[in-house]
């Protein structure tokens, strides 16, 4: 495996550092270490960079799909339609440098997240125990996810989840809203009159990929946790719905599923972001779509096997006969 070298140099030093309430005191004095889930400290260790060193943006700019230039066709956004609300796309090729973007819908707060290492993108509700929160990218991993805090009470939050792990809000849980990666060819063609997230006023190589043929590795990076069952290779992507999950590999040779009360459905189009050094031209891992019986959009994430076992180990693997 192939790692961007800032990130890999950020991330052998940090493989060195301890993992222990004492030694991430140090750096969140503010953040209460003896409320927490986290029943192992060797779970939790730094991703290299400190915290906000992968910046956290807020109240981004949006332009009009007719007004934006420089995606390409194949490339991966997270969308987001809120009923009532214009249709909102978030590119991946910002998402992969910033990790999280502090939104608001309406009247809803939003963040829209993703985490490179488990591919996971993931959209919540920024409302949880009684409070509006914002979050920010605390710069540590479990099981090879990121560790989100939010600013207001500097408890941390794992990505994959949305459940406070460490801090004042240890057990409360962020509402995941219906959102999912396709390609921006699809979002633009459903969405004429959509508005897409402009570029950040960041120095960032955009576009770029800082992991270069990650998907195709063997193991996963920064994980010690046990390997997924049926053989399923460490990396190969499923389609998370709840706790079950279906492989990826499944669902495109099918097309469409229907299952536990629940219709998935895969078309060719999208770049894998973990892939080639440029984005847009990753290897075609296609567009998924979940939905119920009467045709409403779920959520759902399509995350590696190994992030699905690390978190459900009691999961549902849907593999068929």
């Amino acid at each position: 495996m192939r790692i961007f070298p800032t990130f890999l140099a950020f991330c052998t030093a940090a493989t060195m550092s301890a993992a222990s309430p004492e030694f991430w005191a140090f750096e969140w004095p503010n953040t209460d270490f003896e409320t927490t889930s986290v029943e192992s400290w060797v779970e939790v260790i730094s991703g290299g960079p400190p915290k906000d060193g992968i910046p956290a943006l807020d109240n981004p700019s949006f332009v009009t799909v007719a007004g934006k230039a420089g995606l390409t066709p194949r490339e991966p956004v997270i969308t987001l339609e809120i009923e009532g609300e214009t249709p909102r796309a978030y590119p991946i090729r910002y998402l992969t440098w910033h990790e999280i973007v502090n939104d608001v819908v309406g009247d809803m707060p939003v963040a829209v997240t993703f985490c490179p290492l488990c591919n996971s993108g993931i959209t919540f509700d920024r409302r949880a125990a009684d409070r509006t929160l914002s979050f920010g990218v605390s710069g540590k991993l479990r099981n090879s996810d990121m560790i989100m805090y939010d600013r207001e009470t500097e408890s941390w939050w794992q990505q994959a989840t949305g459940e406070a792990i460490v801090g004042e809000l240890t057990g409360a849980d962020l509402i995941s809203l219906p959102s999912w990666m396709e390609s921006w060819e699809s979002f633009a063609s459903r969405n004429p009159a959509g508005l897409v997230m402009e570029e950040p006023a960041f120095n960032r190589n955009y576009g770029a990929n800082p992991y270069v043929r990650y998907d195709s590795a063997y193991r996963p990076f920064l994980y010690s946790g046990e390997m997924p069952p049926h053989d399923i290779p460490a990396l190969a992507r499923v389609v998370r719905v709840g706790d079950q999950a279906w492989p990826l590999t499944r669902l495109a040779e099918a097309g469409t599923l229907s299952e536990a009360g629940v219709t998935l459905s895969w078309t060719t189009g999208q770049a894998s972001a973990l892939d080639s050094a440029d984005i847009s031209a990753g290897r075609d891992v296609g567009n998924v779509r979940v939905r119920d019986d009467a045709g409403n959009d779920l959520p759902h994430d399509v995350l590696f096997a190994f992030a699905f076992h690390a978190f459900w180990p009691e999961g549902m693997w849907m593999i068929g006969n």
